[in-house]
């Protein structure tokens, strides 16, 4: 009880009671209690989500992008997000038009393969990059400044070679240039203009790098660009976000701790490798000032000990010896501290330890359970990816290639299933390979799982493999050869004297 209360309770013991009842109704988490003792410092923001990106987005975004330029586990540990929401062949896309009946359209689903393979080689402006580097691109701003931008390009544009038959390309931005300080203080906020619901309509784009003279040019130097021809790419904590914060934001002092720690103690250990011996003299009656070499002026010439393996040193003067220099370098402790430092980073950033840290020891149970806990947060980031940026991408080229006369759509093709595709991400790896096969041919033979399940599960389509398959059986039977993956050929039917014989 406050000064107040005890001083009603010594009058008005009831009125006391009442008051104190009072107080545990309006009771509070202790967490923000100012009543209680103080261990730590409370940290209170109330901000709005756009007046925290406003204060620190870019500020973050030249944080993280200096550390991936000079610290190697920053730059690692980007690159195993990025190649496990991407990988190697980008995302993939197997397009499954339906027909009435609901059965897929294969002649416009091959159509369509054609189309986008040829695409896939020059996808955006300055044809620099493939679509699964454009991809890894994108999915790398994303990841590191926290958002990425394009731009859909469609039909004759003035000075621009799209160079595929489907006349669209990607125009791809960074997050410098569209302004975080933009705002006319009623639709345009940090350089996106919203309708009244809050929608994108528009965003205000910079003509050329801002930083490309080390300035922010002049407000006239932007351009709008209308919200249906943009891809915005960004990752969000709360609900009503415009723009994005990057995924290291949470661990960069960590990791800052990390590069300064390793560095000092690089350092510690070259300094004491350095160092090897001194001379250790005895007490001063023991040493005589007459026997030290001399100059012509008199002062004492230092004395050089150079020392080879192996030699033995017969110059000591009496009561001297060679003293040995203790180092504690390296740190036995360095490996460990960083482990656990190591294991909070990838926390933070939905990586994987092993990944990240590139420590693999353990268990094939210990190795599996961590790739499968953690490949729910590569699946994740994955189908954001594909929902902010492949998904509209895909939709965007089936239509131009429809009015392109690229890839017609046919007459008996239903019209909501006309861009209908699987987006094939990249799937778990098998850490025993014998053991991952064997379980899915069980799976597949007892009929809890096809084949189309598990070649998807390898990273492979359908589609090609079966074509492969069948091209390779027809040149092997072409020359007189028969492999044991080949199934065995169905028995040929009887015949009617075959059967009038067994009667």
């Amino acid at each position: 009880m406050n000064l107040l209360d005890r001083l009603i309770a010594w009058g008005a013991p009831e009125r006391a009671i009442r008051r104190q009842m009072a107080r545990k109704v309006l009771a509070h988490y202790d967490a923000i209690d100012k009543s209680a003792p103080r261990t730590r410092r409370v940290r209170r923001d109330t901000a709005s989500p756009d007046m925290i990106v406003q204060r620190s987005a870019s500020e973050l975004r030249a944080y993280v992008r200096d550390l991936e330029r000079n610290h190697d586990l920053t730059r690692g540990a980007l690159r195993v997000l990025v190649n496990n929401i991407v990988g190697a062949t980008g995302i993939g896309i197997e397009p499954q038009p339906r027909r009435t009946d609901g059965t897929i359209h294969q002649d416009y689903a091959a159509a369509l393969r054609t189309a986008w393979q040829d695409w896939c080689r020059r996808p955006e402006v300055t044809h620099s990059y493939t679509w699964p580097q454009a991809q890894r691109m994108l999915a790398r701003a994303w990841i590191r400044d926290g958002e990425s931008f394009a731009q859909h390009l469609i039909g004759p544009i003035a000075s621009l070679d799209h160079g595929t038959q489907v006349p669209y390309s990607l125009e791809l931005f960074e997050a410098d240039m569209i302004p975080l300080d933009y705002d006319d203080g009623d639709r345009i906020r940090q350089g996106i203009e919203r309708n009244g619901w809050g929608r994108a309509v528009g965003y205000w784009v910079y003509r050329d790098h801002p930083l490309q003279f080390g300035t922010y040019p002049s407000r006239q130097y932007l351009r709008r660009i209308g919200a249906e021809r943009m891809l915005h790419i960004a990752t969000t904590d709360r609900i009503g976000q415009l723009r994005g914060v990057s995924e290291f934001a949470s661990v960069l002092t960590r990791l800052d701790d990390i590069k300064d720690y390793e560095e000092s103690e690089r350092i510690a250990a070259k300094v004491a490798a350095m160092l090897t011996a001194y001379v250790k003299r005895g007490t001063p009656d023991m040493h005589d000032p007459e026997s030290t070499a001399r100059d012509e002026d008199g002062n004492p010439i230092p004395r050089e000990l150079r020392l080879s393996p192996g030699m033995i040193l017969d110059s000591l003067a009496v009561g001297e010896e060679i003293g040995m220099i203790k180092s504690d370098r390296p740190n036995p402790n360095l490996i460990t501290f960083r482990q656990g430092q190591l294991r909070a980073v990838a926390a933070g950033i939905g990586a994987s330890y092993s990944s990240v840290s590139r420590d693999y020891n353990g268990t094939y149970s210990a190795q599996r359970q961590e790739l499968v806990e953690q490949w729910v947060h590569y699946a994740t980031l994955a189908d954001e990816f594909v929902s902010q940026c492949v998904r509209p991408v895909w939709e965007q080229f089936v239509q131009v290639a429809h009015l392109s006369g690229v890839a017609r759509v046919p007459r008996d093709v239903v019209p909501g299933s006309v861009d209908d595709c699987l987006y094939i991400a990249q799937s778990m790896p098998w850490i025993d390979p014998l053991k991952e096969a064997l379980a899915w041919e069980k799976l597949c033979q007892a009929g809890f799982a096809s084949e189309v399940e598990a070649i998807r599960r390898r990273g492979g389509n359908p589609a090609d493999v079966l074509e492969q398959i069948a091209t390779w059986r027809e040149r092997a039977s072409e020359r007189g050869l028969h492999f044991s993956s080949a199934a065995p050929p169905p028995p040929a039917p009887a015949t009617a004297q075959e059967d009038d014989a067994d009667e």
